[in-house]
């Protein structure tokens, strides 16, 4: 099994943590550190439906706050009644905070299953992208 396998069924494992009592939309999310650590996620759905954070999120948000700022790839599967019927694409939101990270040749893959999946880079996935040098003075 290649590492991009292993990172789309660690993906696709993930989606049993989710907390979806009003979607039913599972999504799980797996990001590679640049130091080779795996970080994982799940969305967290909230009555509100604002504070709800998705599985991207949830993985960043995990691996930020324990100190790491390098990352490589994000695997990520998801789809309605616990079933993966087609590619899970980031939300915006998601692909925004992936933007304040990640380069323009961070990996996301988008997976079906350990073996069907595309990857696709972030700024493939967000082109003409505002990110944190836009706000440096020159």
């Amino acid at each position: 099994m290649t590492d991009v396998e292993k990172l789309c069924e660690t993906a696709i494992r993930m989606r049993e943590y989710a907390y979806v009592p009003y979607s039913g939309f599972r999504v799980g999310a797996a990001l590679l550190c640049a130091d080779g650590s795996v970080y994982t996620g799940c969305n967290i759905e909230n009555a509100s439906y604002t504070p709800t954070n998705c599985a991207e999120r949830t993985a960043f948000f995990k691996a930020v706050s324990e100190g790491k700022r390098a990352f490589t790839a994000i695997a990520i599967a998801g789809g309605p009644s616990g079933k993966i019927v087609d590619y899970c694409a980031p939300c915006g939101v998601c692909r925004q905070v992936m933007r304040e990270f990640c380069e323009d040749t961070f990996q996301i893959i988008l997976a079906r299953t350990p073996s069907d999946y595309q990857i696709y880079t972030l700024k493939q996935m967000l082109p003409a992208a505002f990110g944190p040098e836009n706000l440096q003075e020159d």
